[in-house]
């Protein structure tokens, strides 16, 4: 896929669970290496593997996680959390990094009293807002934000929303923002582009996000059910074939491949789906068919996605 964040915007990716959106981000980030093509910083290329990349080029990009439970040491104070980054990135130490990390907590709105206090004693919106400071303290120029408010209520997820275009306007930094919510992307985003199996299928302006996160996505996979159910139908003993179609799944009679209805991604349909229909012109041929189950595991045909 081929994708630009110019600097200063957001670019928002949508897509279903499994989609690929966060393996785009980390593929971004350098933390899943790609299987071709290339990620460029200001026209330069990136290193695919985060421990070929320079410190500078580290430090540009910056990821903030989902679920800043995990994201965050439980073990260490939010000072000692905002800290470690600038003595890495910058070699800030004493009374200036204690500085800076104050600095850092106004600009995501949070008192300077949290700063003695651990992650354990923060709600869920100020671990998300400490998630981002931390990010901030590197002085990043594009920041990948996944998932930042699906774990959060309406009204906090709303205000770092908030927070996030306030940061935009004052720094300057670019976002890449990930999400399944069509109103957070819009929200948001200067742009959309929108994930389906591993593949961008529609990209535009946020405008357009209402209508075309919605419609390739649901096509797509309607589509995919309607063609999956269609060739079950011919594989199925006569008797049985009128009921696999009309629920659009395949019963375990016969040589049937097992097709539920709702699977957990696009990629286990797009592979039960193919492996059905190879059967399925197998049997019109007249050739034998492989043992049952061979090529229709979820991951047989699963690829890296490339930047």
């Amino acid at each position: 896929m081929s994708l630009t964040i110019p600097r200063g915007s957001t670019l928002g990716v949508i897509g279903e669970s499994g989609s690929g959106k966060t393996t785009l981000a980390r593929v971004v980030a350098g933390l899943v290496d790609r299987a071709r093509g290339e990620v460029l910083l200001d026209g330069k290329p990136l290193p695919a593997k985060l421990s070929a990349r320079t410190l500078d080029q580290y430090r540009r990009v910056q990821i903030v996680f989902q679920n800043a439970d995990t994201a965050l040491n439980p073990s260490r104070t939010i000072a000692d959390i905002l800290v470690r980054p600038m003595s890495f990135y910058h070699g800030l130490r004493g009374a200036a990094a204690r500085k800076r990390m104050l600095e850092l907590l106004d600009l995501v709105k949070l008192p300077a009293s949290i700063a003695n206090r651990q992650p354990g004693g923060l709600s869920g919106g100020q671990k998300q807002r400490v998630n981002l400071a931390r990010a901030l303290a590197a002085d990043p120029a594009l920041i990948l934000c996944d998932e930042v408010t699906s774990a959060l209520d309406t009204v906090v997820g709303a205000a770092i929303l908030d927070l996030l275009a306030e940061l935009r306007r004052e720094l300057g930094v670019s976002y890449m923002f990930i999400s399944h919510d069509i109103s957070t992307v819009r929200a948001i985003c200067d742009e959309v582009i929108v994930l389906y199996a591993g593949q961008r299928v529609e990209a535009g302006a946020r405008e357009r996000a209402g209508r075309a996160a919605v419609s390739p996505v649901h096509e797509s996979a309607g589509r995919l059910r309607a063609r999956a159910a269609s060739g079950l139908a011919r594989l199925a003993p006569r008797g049985n074939g009128r009921r696999a179609a009309r629920h659009g799944r395949g019963e375990r009679l016969g040589r049937v491949v097992q097709f539920p209805r709702a699977l957990p991604g696009a990629y286990r349909r797009q592979v039960q789906h193919d492996a059905a229909c190879d059967e399925a012109a197998a049997v019109r041929r007249g050739d034998s068919l492989p043992p049952l189950g061979c090529g229709t595991e979820p991951h047989a045909d699963v690829r890296a996605v490339a930047a």
